[in-house]
C-alpha cells in the first residue's frame, strides 16, 4: 500500500509538471507569497491525498507490533493515538517541500492559474477520479511492458535468425 501510495505521488507530481504551460527556473528562495501559491497547488491538486496514504499504514504499522502482554497492547494502541498529531506535522513538511519543487518550476502567475484549474468544478472532477486514472495508467503500462518485451524478443529473433544465430 505504502508502495502504491508512493508510486500515485510521484505520479502525480510528474504528471502535473507535463502538463504545467511551462518549466520555468526560478531563484534558489522563492517568496512567501510564491511558496504559498505552491503549497495550494499541491493541496488542490490531490497530491496530498496521496501523502495521507502514507501517515496511515505508518501509524497502522506501529499499532501492529508483534506484542504478547495485553496491557502494553492497549499502551501502544494510545501512544499510537497520540502521535497521530505529531505525524500530521511530519506531513505537512512534505507539504512544504513538495511546495518548494513546484515553486521550484513555475512561476508565481503559473502556479495561481494551475490552482484556478483545480479549483474549477472540472477541476475538481479530475483530482477526484485521478487516483483511479492513475492506476489505469499503471495497468497500461503494465501490459505495453509486457507486450513490448514480446516484441523485442520476437524481432530479435528473427533478426537474429537472419544472420545464422538462434536466440532462446
Amino acid at each position: 500500500m505504502i508502495r502504491t501510495a508512493s508510486r500515485l505521488a510521484a505520479t502525480s507530481v510528474a504528471l502535473f509538471m507535463l502538463a504545467s504551460p511551462t518549466f520555468a527556473q526560478q531563484a534558489a528562495q522563492p517568496s512567501a507569497s510564491h511558496l504559498a501559491a505552491a503549497r495550494d497547488v499541491a493541496i488542490s491538486s490531490g497530491m496530498t491525498g496521496a501523502f495521507d496514504a502514507l501517515t496511515g499504514p505508518l501509524i497502522t504499522q506501529l499499532q501492529r507490533m508483534s506484542v504478547t502482554n495485553p496491557n502494553v497492547q492497549k499502551d501502544l494502541n494510545e501512544v499510537a493515538g497520540q502521535l497521530r498529531p505529531e505525524v500530521e506535522q511530519k506531513k505537512q513538511e512534505l507539504i512544504d517541500a513538495s511546495a518548494r519543487v513546484i515553486a521550484a518550476k513555475l512561476t508565481e502567475a503559473e502556479l495561481k492559474e494551475v490552482a484556478a484549474f483545480y479549483k474549477s468544478p472540472v477541476g475538481q472532477k479530475y483530482v477526484q477520479l485521478q487516483p483511479g486514472i492513475l492506476d489505469d495508467i499503471v495497468r497500461e503500462m503494465d501490459i505495453w511492458t509486457q507486450r513490448t518485451s514480446e516484441f523485442i524478443m520476437t524481432r530479435a529473433r528473427e533478426e537474429m535468425g537472419k544472420r545464422g544465430h538462434a536466440l532462446n
